[in-house]
């Protein structure tokens, strides 16, 4: 989801709003629904400010 989220930001410079309505969980108990945009926008931040300081956690 992260790397969908990053796309449509890079490429498309849409809203966080727009990007959430196009993602969608894939598990858990929200399965099926999309993020709410300040999911969105968290998930966004923390991927910035772990870039910006070199320190990328490995995703699966």
């Amino acid at each position: 989801m992260l790397a969908t989220a990053l796309r449509l930001r890079d490429d498309k410079r849409l809203l966080l709003r727009e990007i959430a309505s196009r993602l969608v969980i894939r598990t858990g108990k929200k399965r099926g629904q999309h993020p709410a945009p300040a999911t969105v926008m968290r998930m966004l931040r923390e991927h910035d400010e772990q870039t910006a300081t070199g320190t990328l956690k490995p995703t699966a």
